[in-house]
């Protein structure tokens, strides 16, 4: 009987540890932070926007003195010449409105390509880790605090993050992404 019982315990102790789940979470935040490789995108474009925005700012600079010329030679404009010139000015400001929305559109259409592409590479090499690593389930933790509390020793942040960041080859990668954008435009 004793022996009966130990077989069984034996048998169920093997059952549960067979099924045993190995489980982690990644801080996505964090690895979004600290990528290195999202960090240099970010970086690209921040000056990619500054550079644009610094040609904007020229065209509305040119403008408003185009704007103030006219407004000082009005008193000696014929009024068929005066509505001739708020006409052309008018038309001026709609296509400096209309370059504006257009390229901050593609500015933001280039980046959330580009961030999406990097977001599926994260997460494609988080499902590969999970598999080398053998794990059941890998979670997602972020600002929202979708994981409330895990025992310490689950996260695994900071590993994926070294490994994403030493497999990453540097700037070769992300420059020739954006000089591929550049030479579209």
């Amino acid at each position: 009987m004793i022996k009966q019982i130990i077989g069984v315990a034996a048998i169920a102790i093997l059952m549960v540890s067979c099924n045993e789940q190995k489980t982690a979470y990644v801080d996505t935040t964090v690895l979004i932070k600290e990528y290195k490789e999202m960090k240099e995108v970010e970086a690209n474009f921040t000056s990619k926007s500054d550079s644009v925005r610094k040609q904007l700012d020229a065209a509305a600079q040119e403008f408003q003195a185009e704007v103030q010329e006219y407004q000082s030679q009005m008193g000696s404009m014929s009024e068929t010449d005066r509505k001739a010139k708020e006409q052309e000015l008018m038309q001026k400001q709609q296509m400096l409105q209309q370059q504006q929305q257009m390229v901050g559109n593609r500015l933001r259409e280039e980046s959330n390509t580009v961030m999406d592409s990097l977001v599926t590479k994260i997460k494609d090499y988080v499902k590969d880790y999970g598999k080398e690593k053998n794990y059941t389930y890998i979670f997602g933790s972020n600002e929202s605090a979708n994981i409330m509390y895990a025992e310490e020793g689950l996260d695994i942040t900071q590993d994926i993050l070294s490994e994403l960041n030493e497999g990453y080859d540097g700037a070769e990668e992300t420059e020739t992404e954006v000089e591929t954008s550049e030479s579209e435009e």
